[in-house]
Order: C-alpha cells, then structure tokens, then sequence
C-alpha cells in the first residue's frame, strides 16, 4: 500500500529534527519517510489486534524494534542515536536495547550479525600488530561479541576494553579471527602473540 502523507514543521522544528537525525535539511523528508514506515506499522498492528500492549516498556522495545528494521539501515544503533530519538539516559538506551536484542532475538538475527560484522571490517590493527582496537558506542554489542566468543570456545580471550578509553575496545588475535572465521569476514594481518 502506498501512502503519501504531509506534515508541517515550524522552521525551528525541521532544523533541530534534522540535527537530530543527522542529516540535512533538505534530505529531512527522504530520511525520514523509514521512520513514518516504523510509526506506521506499530499503529496498523495495534489497529489489527497483532500487537496490544499494557506496559508501557513493551510498547517502547517494539517501537525500537520497528525502527530497526525500517530506519537504521540493518544496523543495531548506538545508544547515542537511540538516546537522541527516545529522549533516555544512555543507561535507560542500553537497557532498552538489550531488551530488544534479547526479546526480538530472532527477528533481529540477520541485523546483529550484520552489525557485528560492520565492527569486525572496522577493526584498526595496533602499531604493535598484536592486537586489535574496536570503537564501539554500544556495549550490547561487546557482550553479543563475548558471547560468540564463548560458544566457540570458552578458552579465547574476551573483548575487553582499552584502559584509558571512552569507547575503544581490545581483541587479541586468537578471538578477532575466530569471529572472523564465525561471521565470513576477511581478518586483517597481524601477528599471532597475544
């Protein structure tokens, strides 16, 4: 079904939504017609009877879940992005996507995978090349990447992250590659001592 909808914003309005969504002004009504796709969805299947919540949490998690799917591009997003978009701490973000993640597990399979291996293709190999740094901005993903690491073998060393750092994390060669080998990514060179 195609819908085609106006919504008028006061100048104020569509600057500081596009600030917020991260893009400019002129790219607002393109950028954000895969929210109205997520908002749209959560009202038909409310409508329909396919989604009827009592808790005001559900409704969030499912609401998060929507925009997963249609507006974040097969990415889990941050808790920085998810943060600007719910008006949450960055505690209440990581709570609400780990529940997420959790409660949509296997809806959401293809995009965390997808998202692990987006980290995995960005790793920066150290001047040293015995290790390698990730940036990551969601710890939810640190913990997936952890708990791949113990199905395959509870042996490998954890993610970890570097000491001193916001948000950069550490994985030693033995675990980088065994996620690489798990997720099909190509593993940069480094060496092997850890």
């Amino acid at each position: 079904m195609e819908i085609t909808i106006n919504f008028n914003l006061s100048d104020d309005d569509e600057i500081e939504l596009s600030k917020i969504i991260g893009v400019e002004r002129q790219e607002l009504p393109s950028a954000i017609a895969p929210f109205s796709v997520a908002a749209i969805e959560e009202l038909v299947t409310m409508f329909l009877g396919k989604k009827v919540f009592s808790r005001g949490s559900d409704i969030l998690e499912y609401r998060l879940f929507l925009l997963i799917v249609h507006a974040f591009n097969g990415q889990i997003p941050d808790e920085q992005e998810v943060s600007k978009l719910f008006q949450t701490t960055t505690t209440g973000s990581r709570s609400l996507i780990r529940a997420v993640m959790s409660k949509y597990q296997y809806q959401l399979k293809s995009f965390i995978e997808r998202t692990l291996i987006n980290l995995l293709d960005s790793a920066v190999v150290s001047e040293e090349r015995d290790c390698l740094f990730l940036s990551v901005h969601n710890l939810n993903l640190v913990d997936e990447l952890n708990r791949e690491l113990s199905e395959i073998d509870t042996n490998l060393p954890p993610v970890q992250k570097k000491r001193g750092s916001v948000s950069t994390y550490i994985v030693f060669p033995s675990s980088y590659n065994r996620l690489c080998e798990r997720f099909g990514v190509t593993p940069k060179q480094l060496v092997e001592n850890e």
